[in-house]
């Protein structure tokens, strides 16, 4: 007697859900330019490694105890490597359903992959597109059900254990977009959607007729809401660079960051650094490439380029060190932190607080933006939580200060929460406000009443103007050290490698306190 024709029913099953939803639908998945999800793990994963959870979960009917149809279930998931490192990849299956799961039930396989990588402490992939419940799937449990929070536990506490990853890669919506936002990082494909609800349900609630894209694609979350992260050129790039932001982040809070051999001197000095910044302050300056001659050649990968564009947020290494990097950018708005900038900012940091990235802040802040749309829009409370955050991070931290860092939104460019170091450049101009306008605000009377009210503000403006210097700050030890630009590369790494080993005593968890403001 032998197990044979078990066997072999396993093997069908399991040929019957390799084939997803069938030619038909493979082929309209196809058309739209689109992978289906069993292609997307094989093109991001190491080749053969993927080794698959319940494949033979789905729909089944019998007749007389023989199998007369199988629907596989529309959501494919499982343990595989990632350039040699474990990690749970899933994601839905377009083809069956439209990727719509079955809403809460007993036990199903997102569960299990959030539980596996929660027991193994490894990453998790998600590659989305499908929806969350539908009225047809719900119909078929024969009841409707209460939105319980307990659905959501587990995925909320994994974003404090280990890196979660989502791709957008096609129409992303209901609980399926839920899930893309519980993530650390995103990256949505040129021509997908996400959204809450769909155009059809848009028109019918609030008569609003808008396409997929006009709602939910790139345009709009990547460049205006700042729901997306990183924008792919299509899927290839997207998995590329899942790939690569993985490469920054350890397995899990419980292990530091992967160090990498990048072959870059730890002493090289670019000489460039030391004309880089105008001595006219209102000129401007590309922080990015700064940025790319301190850190190591090719490492500079940034993360959310096109949101928040007064603040440059990356990830880098440095000596073969992962760091993160906050730069503020004089090419858009002077640098001057919006709400959009300090949302941005705030949410990276406490990314690498989190998975033990040591900051480095190039530093050419002129304050908080201002004026009505500022206002509006909420940016000094968007600022104040970046400062509750910068409070409260405990990986170190240092402060490069290029040029500008004037008022709170110079403050919450260090930490006082461990030493914070600063340095500081020969070009820097620090202080509560700048000269220029602090001049307009409290000798404001005194120029009114001039004869010449030009001349007055030139001549208090001179007087002021050993206030700009640096040197009676760096006298006064009000910065740490004023450096050579060119030492800033061998500087930072020096400072870094002596702090970097004590992160391997304070692994797990972060906790946090209070309420974001």
């Amino acid at each position: 007697m032998s197990w044979h024709e078990e066997v072999e029913g396993i093997r069908a099953r399991r040929e019957i859900a390799r084939a997803m939803g069938g030619p038909e639908r493979v082929a309209r998945q196809h058309d739209r330019g689109r992978l289906t999800i069993r292609e997307r793990i094989d093109g991001l994963v190491d080749e053969g490694s993927f080794t698959e959870i319940g494949q033979i979960a789905g729909a089944a009917t019998y007749r007389d105890g023989t199998l007369t149809s199988f629907v596989p279930d529309p959501y494919v998931a499982g343990l595989a490597k990632l350039n040699g490192r474990d990690v749970v990849v899933a994601g839905e299956d377009f083809t069956v359903r439209g990727g719509s799961g079955s809403g809460p039930g007993e036990r199903n396989k997102r569960d299990v992959a959030f539980a596996m990588a929660r027991e193994y402490r490894v990453p998790v992939v998600q590659l989305l597109d499908g929806a969350g419940a539908s009225i047809a799937s719900i119909e078929s449990m024969g009841r409707s059900y209460l939105p319980n929070s307990k659905d959501w536990s587990d995925p909320l506490k994994l974003l404090g254990e280990v890196p979660m990853i989502g791709g957008i890669m096609g129409a992303v919506a209901g609980g399926i977009a839920a899930y893309a936002l519980l993530t650390h990082w995103t990256c949505m494909v040129r021509g997908a959607e996400l959204f809450a609800a769909g155009p059809a349900i848009v028109k019918r609630a609030i008569g609003q007729d808008v396409t997929k894209q006009e709602l939910g694609g790139t345009d709009v979350h990547v460049r205006r809401s700042g729901v997306a992260d990183n924008e792919a050129a299509d899927e290839k790039d997207c998995f590329a660079q899942i790939a690569t932001f993985l490469s920054y982040l350890p397995q899990s809070v419980w292990e530091l960051p992967p160090y990498v051999e990048t072959g870059d001197r730890a002493d090289r000095r670019e000489e460039e650094l030391l004309t880089i910044i105008p001595h006219e302050s209102r000129r401007g300056y590309d922080m990015r490439h700064l940025v790319n001659l301190v850190v190591d050649e090719g490492s500079f990968f940034e993360v959310k380029p096109y949101f928040g564009k007064c603040v440059i947020t990356a990830l880098a290494r440095l000596n073969g060190h992962v760091v993160g990097v906050v730069a503020n950018n004089p090419m858009f708005q002077a640098g001057a932190v919006d709400a959009a900038g300090a949302d941005k900012t705030t949410h990276f940091m406490e990314l690498c607080d989190t998975f033990r990235i040591p900051l480095i802040h190039f530093v050419d802040v002129p304050g908080f933006m201002i004026g009505p749309k500022a206002e509006a829009t909420g940016t000094l409370r968007a600022g104040m939580r970046t400062l509750w955050l910068a409070h409260q991070i405990t990986v170190p931290s240092i402060a490069v200060h290029v040029r500008r860092c004037y008022g709170m939104a110079g403050v919450a460019t260090s930490t006082p929460a461990n030493l914070g170091l600063r340095l500081g450049w020969p070009s820097g101009e620090w202080g509560s406000l700048p000269i220029e306008g602090g001049v307009e605000t409290a000798y404001r009377r005194l120029i009114a009443e001039a004869p010449d009210p030009d001349r007055a503000r030139a001549e208090i403006e001179a007087r002021l103007k050993l206030m700009k210097s640096v040197f009676p700050v760096a006298e006064a030890f009000g910065v740490e050290d004023l450096i050579d630009p060119r030492d800033t590369r061998p500087l930072l790494i020096r400072y870094l490698e002596a702090a970097i080993p004590r992160l391997a005593h304070d692994l797990g968890p972060k906790p946090r306190y209070g309420v974001r403001p």
